[in-house]
């Protein structure tokens, strides 16, 4: 299965410029890859503070997103800014090609406005398809690993982290997506935007994906802006757990929200 990372810079709160932008991205995708992920609140930027750049799960963003996954026969993975009732989320989403979608809200909101405007998710977002088990997560929930553990190694194939994280921590991104693929000997896809937000914070991408291992499989340079694909090999994958069953002898835990 191949996995299409797309590292690029988001022009904070501006939606129309944004979906622009990852329209043409998509459109050249088309039918050149089976998964696209795009970075956390891709069509707006972490404008957390202008509750009117969110929508709903039937909004434009979302509706863009069911049009890129018919028409490039691919499934598109991200997180928008989501609006539900009086609330805001940060929604992530997996949409297959036959419009097919599954959200879940980040669990872990950052510390400041997110956790002052935003409301947190109770659950993950586990997706199969295709014959591959998906779970995705959003940005801080990076931080977090009994929320991203792999139970028994049954629970997914590839993790999934889409990101607006900042460079000035960015060693803790490239530290924290190797662990997650060793300790639950998964595919691991980080994918996270570039450029400077509305805090004046700049984000240099460091997107990577991982094998169980933590062996580099994709990678970017500094700052870059492109796509780039590589591939997951259940096989492989298969193999790897069957040589070293690690996660037979996870502890037992319960997660209370």
């Amino acid at each position: 299965m191949k996995l299409t990372l797309v590292q690029q810079e988001i022009v904070w709160g501006n939606k129309a410029h944004n979906l622009a932008t990852f329209n043409a991205i998509a459109e050249a995708h088309y039918g050149q890859t089976d998964v696209l992920v795009l970075p956390e609140m891709f069509s707006t930027g972490f404008c957390v503070n202008q509750p009117e750049l969110s929508e709903t799960t039937d909004g434009e963003a979302i509706q863009q997103v069911k049009q890129w996954a018919k028409q490039g026969n691919y499934a598109v993975v991200g997180s928008i800014m989501a609006t539900d009732g009086t609330k805001m989320y940060n929604r992530a989403f997996f949409c297959q090609p036959d419009e097919t979608i599954d959200f879940a809200d980040k669990r872990h909101l950052f510390i400041g406005d997110e956790q002052r405007h935003f409301t947190p998710g109770n659950k993950q977002l586990d997706v199969t398809y295709d014959g591959v088990k998906f779970r995705v997560l959003v940005c801080f929930d990076l931080r977090f690993p009994v929320w991203s553990r792999n139970k028994g190694g049954e629970d997914y194939d590839v993790l999934v982290y889409v990101a607006n994280w900042p460079k000035d921590r960015i060693d803790a991104w490239d530290t924290l997506l190797k662990a997650r693929a060793i300790e639950n000997q998964a595919y691991v896809c980080g994918v996270n935007a570039v450029g400077t937000d509305s805090y004046n914070i700049q984000h240099d991408g460091h997107s990577v994906l991982l094998d169980p291992r933590g062996k580099t499989l994709v990678d970017f340079e500094v700052y870059e802006r492109t796509s780039k694909t590589g591939e997951v090999n259940l096989e492989k994958l298969r193999r790897i757990r069957e040589q070293f069953p690690f996660l037979k002898s996870g502890d037992k835990f319960t997660i209370e929200l």
